[in-house]
Formats: structure tokens, C-alpha cells, sequence
């Protein structure tokens, strides 16, 4: 998980007032302390974290609680309200035809960052295209038209060619058809002039509609003077933080940014071509207390499930119709929404639970899915339709086609009369079963 130390010593904190028999300036004054400790460890700068702190504290000790608030559920709402400020305001990148430019120093993960963003908007409808405007970086090239091979996107470049903006007059005639141009520009070592005369040459020739900074997480407290520099030089539009996910760092990273003029727009999560989020600083926050986002997760679910099949089998599901077929789509579409641990984090209440659960438990609850998957795939349709079929000869069969043993396909009958059981006894409950239909937007089901 993105900050997980943080993540973690917040969550704790939030017990403690959670757990609280009541709330006084005792229990503020230690939850401040906390607050402090876990922020400074994350590589916060000190005068945004007294500022956070005494705000908190002033707004906990002199504010009443709204009706129907508890005096704990209030204080935890201030909490999470101060820290969303610090984060700033959410900035979107719009969703039309548009040239973006790829700017920062080397190392910063800016032309693997390029292409996670055109896997982004190939996912939102639009068509993408790369282009290889660093020229002085040898293996450049041929990196990003890799990247471009894998997510199938059009890719210009010119492997020999000496002169950035040249390569990148030609690429954009040669790409003018696509809607959204990616811009991958040359780094420095550090903000030299030339690098600077460079770039607003490039700047020139596409007239970009957004101009994004990427910059390695890790950097720490240091993301902010060089966001400002690169803001000054060439007027960048938006920040996307990289590598945010494996950095004690991260938090000094996120802050420091945020209080330039630059925006951070996107974050990265890990290695995965889509492991791009839109940065909005309340969903963060919310995952990082572990309150969940649910919006988050239906968005994920949106890019990787059929819309019209999902609905499909949640009616079959819902009708009290639950055969080895449902079962197969409900793991297709949990795989296809990436690492479960990611998955459970989006939960309200979850990401508690996960961080319980060892990594080897997390990947051993997937492999079984997997091998269930795979299980089922050895299977006639008569048997996905009709478990009840499946009796000791078809399971030697089932076993032997699928390269597994008899007791994983006992395992995998096992788990779905399990699930077959929970399922019935929701969708006998009509009222529930109604409630939940309505907040689908699906036309009530008929026993």
C-alpha cells in the first residue's frame, strides 16, 4: 500500500479515540502527539505538520459536533479534513484531444510514467499516441516504443536523430490523428540550462495543453523546490509522483509539492503499466485511514468489467441462481481488478483486515483462485451448469485434466457450496434482497 507506516500509525491513532471511554484535552493533547510522530516519520516538513497539528487541536477542543455526530466521530472528522488541506486541491486532466508534454530530471521514472498514461486514456475511450522526443538518453528510444508495443498504442520515433525538436515536429504530422499525444522529453542530472532551452523549444513546437513534472517520490522534502524551478522555467501544469508506493519519503514528497503552484495530478503505485491513479486528496486520505474508496473501486471495476455481464450475472445471482458458470465470472472479475491486497484496501473496514493478512496468505488466497479457475476449465458445460454431476469419476477426470488432485476439485465443490449457501439465504430475504437490487438500479427479480 501506498505509505503504509504512515497509513498504519494513523489507524492506530483513530482507534485510540475510537476505543476512548470519552474525549477531553488529555486524550487531544495525546492524539496531537501521535499525529505528529506518525507525519514526522513520513518525512512531513515540521512547520506543515505544528500547523496541522494545532489546528486539529484548537478545532477538536473549541468546535461542537454537528446533530447526529458522536464527539469521537467528529474529532476523527477533523483529522481527516486537515490532512486532505495539506494535499491540496484535486486538479483533473481532461478527457479530450490534447498534446501533453513529459518533463524531469533522469531517473524519475518520466518515460515509463508516459506510457502508464496512455494505458490511462486508451482505458477512458480515447486513442493515444507516443512519441520519443528524447534524443540524448541512448536506450530511450527503444523503451518507450516497447512500452508502446505493450499497451498498442502508435509510437514515433527516431532512433539516429541528434535534434529533440525536429524528431518532435515530425512526430506530431506523423500522429495528428490520435487524440491525446504523449510527449516523452530528454532529462538532466539536474535543471541545467540547456536541459531548460530544450524543453521550451519542445514547448514551442506543441503548444501542449498540459506540461507534467514527474518526479520520484523518493525525493522527499526536495519534490517541492524542484516542482517550483521546473514551474518557473517552462510552466508546468501538473505533478505526477512516482514510486510512491516503496518510499518513507512519500509523505514529504506529497506535501512539499502541494504547496507549489503545481498540482499533483497522478501518482504511481508500483511497476504495473496500470498502476496510475488520479491523485484526489480526499479518496487518499481515506485509504490511508483505512475508511476505504469505494470510488476508486468502481472505477477499477469499470475498466476491466463488462458492464452489461456483470449485471447479467448478479441477476442470476440475486434469483437464487448461483451454478459453477456465476462462480467462474465472479473470480474473472475479481483477477481482472489487479493484487487483491489493492482490492481489499478500497474497502471501508478492510484495510485493516488486509494488513493483517501476510503477503503469503494474500498470494496463496490467489493462486487458489487461480487454480480453481483453471479447475473449472477442465470441466464439460453440463458440469458448470450442474455441479451436483460431479461425482467421484468426474472428479478423477477433472483432476487429471487440469494437472491437479482430486482433493483441489473437492476444495473447489467445497467453496462453492459454501458461496451457493450464502447466496440462497440473501436472495430468500426479499427485503434485503429488494434494497440491494434498488441500489443496482436493476428492476426487482421474481422468486
Amino acid at each position: 500500500m501506498v505509505l503504509e507506516g504512515l497509513g498504519d500509525s494513523l489507524k492506530t491513532t483513530l482507534r485510540k479515540i475510537a476505543n476512548a471511554p470519552h474525549i477531553d484535552k488529555e486524550l487531544i493533547k495525546s492524539v496531537v502527539k501521535d499525529i505528529q510522530r506518525a507525519l514526522l516519520q513520513a518525512d512531513v516538513n515540521v512547520q506543515l505538520v505544528l500547523g496541522l497539528t494545532k489546528e486539529v487541536e484548537k478545532r477538536a477542543l473549541t468546535e461542537r459536533p454537528p446533530a447526529g455526530m458522536s464527539s469521537r466521530e467528529h474529532v476523527i472528522r477533523i483529522i481527516y479534513e486537515e490532512l486532505v488541506n495539506i494535499l491540496g486541491e484535486t486538479k483533473e486532466v481532461p478527457l479530450k484531444k490534447q498534446i501533453i508534454l513529459m518533463v524531469g530530471l533522469y531517473g524519475q521514472g518520466k518515460t515509463t510514467t508516459a506510457g502508464k498514461l496512455s494505458k490511462y486514456f486508451q482505458k477512458k475511450g480515447l486513442k493515444p499516441a507516443l512519441l520519443a522526443g528524447d534524443t540524448h538518453r541512448p536506450a530511450a528510444y527503444d523503451q518507450l516504443k516497447q512500452i508502446a508495443d505493450l499497451v498498442s498504442v502508435p509510437f514515433y520515433g527516431e532512433p539516429k536523430a541528434k535534434k529533440a525538436v525536429k524528431v518532435v515536429k515530425n512526430g506530431l504530422k506523423e500522429l495528428s490523428d490520435n487524440d491525446v499525444i504523449i510527449v516523452d522529453t530528454s532529462g538532466r542530472h539536474s535543471l541545467e540550462d540547456d536541459l531548460i532551452a530544450e524543453i521550451k523549444s519542445i514547448g514551442k513546437v506543441t503548444k501542449p495543453t498540459e506540461v507534467l513534472l514527474v518526479l520520484d517520490a523518493a525525493v522527499g522534502q526536495q519534490a517541492g523546490p524542484q516542482a517550483k524551478a521546473f514551474h518557473e522555467a517552462v510552466k508546468i501544469t501538473g505533478v505526477v509522483l512516482t514510486k510512491l508506493d516503496g518510499t518513507a519519503k512519500g509523505g514529504g514528497a506529497l506535501s512539499a509539492v502541494s504547496e507549489t503552484e503545481a498540482p499533483i495530478v497522478f501518482i504511481g503505485t508500483g511497476e504495473h503499466i496500470n498502476d496510475l491513479e488520479k491523485f484526489e486528496p480526499p479518496r487518499f486520505i481515506s485509504r490511508l485511514l483505512g475508511m476505504g474508496d469505494i470510488q476508486s473501486l468502481l472505477e477499477k471495476a469499470e475498466e476491466v468489467v463488462d458492464k452489461e455481464r456483470a449485471e447479467e450475472t448478479a441477476r442470476k445471482m440475486l434469483s437464487g441462481k448461483f451454478t459453477l458458470m456465476e462462480m467462474r465470472e465472479q473470480l474473472d472479475m475479481v483477477s481482472g481488478m489487479g493484487p487483491l491486497k489493492k482490492v481489499m484496501s478500497m474497502l471501508p473496514f478492510m484495510p485493516g483486515v488486509s494488513d493483517k493478512i501476510s503477503d503469503m496468505e494474500m498470494y496463496q488466497t490467489q493462486d487458489r483462485m487461480q487454480k480453481f479457475k483453471v479447475i473449472m476449465d477442465s470441466m464439460t458445460e453440463e458440469e458448470m451448469l450442474n455441479p451436483k454431476l460431479i461425482k467421484s469419476q468426474r472428479i478423477t477426470r477433472i483432476a487429471r485434466g487440469s494437472g491437479c488432485e482430486p482433493k483441489d476439485v473437492k476444495e473447489l465443490l467445497k467453496y462453492y457450496n459454501q458461496t451457493r449457501k450464502m447466496i440462497k439465504g440473501f436472495s430468500s430475504n426479499r427485503k434485503m434482497r429488494k434494497a440491494l437490487m434498488k441500489q443496482l438500479k436493476f428492476g426487482d427479480i421474481g422468486m
